[in-house]
C-alpha cells in the first residue's frame, strides 16, 4: 500500500508524528534547563555549527511568543493520533482533510522560514530542528499527494497529467526537495567543514 492511500499516509502521520513529538519534547527539555542555568550545554550541542543552544537562545526559537518546542509538541501528538485514527481504516470528514491540509502546508512553510533563519541569520544547526525538518516536509509533501490524488478524477485532461506525474514521481520530488537542502547547508557552512578533512 502506498504512503499515499489512507492507511499508508495513517502511517506516516502516526510515525512521523511520533518522532517528532520525541524532537519536540528533548528541545522542551533541554530549552527548560538552559533557561534555568544559562551554562548548561545541550546534549545536541556538538560542535560550534551543530549547536542547538546557538539556536535556542534566539528570538526565532520562539517565534510566536512561546517557545517553538510547545508549539511541536501539540502539532506532532495531534498528527500522530490522526494517524492512528486513518491507519484503522477511519475516512475523514472533508473538513478535517481541508484542515489537516491546511496545517501540514502551514508547518512546511514556518519550517521554511526557520531553515533559512537557521542558515543565513542564526548559522547555527540543531539537529533535533532538523528531524523536525524532515518529518514536516515529509508529512506536507504526501498530504499534499493524497489531496492531489483525489483531485484527479475532475481535472482537464492536461490537469489530469500534470497531477498524475506529481503523483508518480513523489518519492523523486520528496528526495530531492531534501538534497536542495542538504547542499544549502553544506554550502552555507563549507568552510567550517573542510576542516574536518
Amino acid at each position: 500500500m502506498s504512503v499515499a492511500s489512507g492507511r499508508g499516509l495513517g502511517r506516516l502521520y502516526l510515525v512521523g508524528g511520533l518522532i517528532g513529538l520525541v524532537c519536540a519534547v528533548v528541545l522542551l527539555v533541554e530549552k527548560n534547563e538552559l533557561l534555568k542555568n544559562p551554562d548548561y550545554v545541550p546534549t545536541c550541542s556538538i560542535n560550534p555549527i551543530l549547536s542547538c543552544g546557538s539556536v535556542m537562545t534566539t528570538p526565532q526559537a520562539a517565534a510566536f511568543g512561546i517557545p517553538n518546542p510547545i508549539i511541536g509538541v501539540a502539532g506532532f501528538a495531534a498528527l500522530a493520533m490522526l494517524g492512528a485514527l486513518l491507519v484503522t481504516g477511519t475516512s475523514l470528514r472533508p473538513w478535517l482533510r481541508l484542515a489537516t491540509q491546511t496545517t501540514v502546508t502551514l508547518a512546511v512553510l514556518f519550517i521554511h522560514w526557520l531553515i533559512y533563519q537557521t542558515l543565513y541569520v542564526i548559522g547555527a544547526l540543531c539537529p533535533y530542528c532538523m528531524i523536525v525538518w524532515v518529518v514536516t516536509i515529509a508529512v506536507f509533501w504526501y498530504t499534499t499527494v493524497h489531496t492531489l490524488q483525489r483531485l484527479q478524477h475532475t481535472a482537464t485532461p492536461r490537469g489530469h497529467r500534470a497531477l498524475t506525474t506529481l503523483t508518480e514521481y513523489r518519492a523523486a520530488i520528496l528526495t530531492g526537495w531534501y538534497l536542495v537542502i542538504i547542499v544549502l547547508i553544506a554550502i552555507r557552512f563549507w568552510d567550517y567543514w573542510v576542516t574536518l578533512a
